[in-house]
């Protein structure tokens, strides 16, 4: 074949790479732009919710409708009244019963205790991240009570409780009369809460030291350089900064200490002494384990949801009020 006919072609190849007329489609070449199909544009719109269906739908088979089964039923009676309306009978009962109001008396204790159970990591976590005089020994143990079963730890602070225990002898020793700790209606709320926050306090401080984690070392070395204490420090640099961290930490604080502490109440104290230390979820179980009244323990137990989220709600608005959330 003559050279001369292969030229044209060779031409045509590089003007194809280089992004000329060549390498345009016959659609380009006429006008008219390609569009996308219906059905692809459809995907990518449902997609979002495709993804989310099957997380929403575990809550709502596991979370709402067996919560919306749980109002319904405490409008029922028992024993002899099983199944029956009873409008608001089992909330009045609630409410006249000692025990009952003790409980919920119990629940402004926590709520007012709650900053101390959330400053108590903060501060070790603080004291880690900064490199403070003992952070080794704080990074080494800090975990440790949160892999121990609150049976165990209830059985541990049990002996060390004790009237004729270890503390009480300690105390002998410097001339300090003995405690009931866990026998004094006064005081044996405040060990069963201090026990909890000592037991638990670890995975808020795993909580807190993930928070540190995205804090800018920028601001912190600003502060050192104008000369900042470490009050000063932690107030204006470090709390600001991991408002949303204290924020996730104050409300998962507040839900475990209202439905994790069964287990510290039965060993410990068993509701005692002369039901002090009666919480709604220990009056749940016995409603439900032990008098064998289901409908009363429902609404028992709507009674807690609807304080749980009360409380949350107002946390978080206390929060922003105070300009710690945005």
């Amino acid at each position: 074949m003559p050279i001369g006919n292969t030229q044209p072609s060779v031409r045509l190849a590089s003007a194809g790479r280089a992004g000329g007329p060549a390498a345009t489609s016959p659609a380009h070449r006429d006008g008219i732009r390609p569009r996308r199909t219906g059905g692809g544009l459809g995907a990518e719109r449902y997609a979002p919710y495709i993804l989310v269906a099957p997380a929403v739908l575990i809550i709502v088979a596991l979370r709402l409708y067996p919560l919306i089964l749980g109002v319904n039923f405490s409008f029922t009676g028992d024993g002899d009244r099983n199944g029956e309306a009873v409008g608001f009978g089992n909330y009045q009962e609630l409410f006249a019963d000692p025990l009952f109001r003790t409980a919920l008396g119990n629940v402004g204790l926590l709520v007012l205790l709650l900053p101390v159970a959330v400053a108590i990591p903060g501060l070790l976590a603080t004291f880690i991240f900064l490199r403070v005089p003992g952070h080794r020994f704080y990074r080494s143990v800090y975990f440790f009570p949160a892999v121990l079963s609150p049976v165990i730890v209830g059985a541990i602070f049990n002996l060390l409780l004790a009237f004729d225990g270890p503390l009480n002898a300690v105390l002998g020793s410097i001339g300090v009369g003995p405690v009931d700790w866990l026998g004094d209606p006064d005081v044996a709320m405040f060990m069963v809460v201090g026990v909890h926050i000592w037991a638990t306090f670890g995975m808020a401080l795993v909580v807190f030291l993930a928070g540190f984690a995205t804090l800018d070392a920028a601001l912190l070395d600003a502060a050192r350089v104008d000369g900042a204490s470490l009050r000063q420090v932690v107030w204006h640099v470090i709390i600001p900064s991991l408002a949303r961290t204290i924020q996730f930490v104050f409300v998962t604080t507040m839900i475990g200490m209202l439905t994790s502490m069964f287990g510290l109440l039965f060993v410990m104290t068993s509701g005692g002494p002369e039901g002090s230390t009666y919480l709604p979820e220990y009056y749940i179980w016995i409603q439900q384990g032990q008098m064998n009244r289901p409908a009363l323990a429902s609404a028992a137990s709507t009674i807690l949801f609807a304080i749980m989220l009360v409380v949350g709600m107002l946390q978080i608005k206390l929060l922003e009020r105070s300009g710690k959330v945005d």
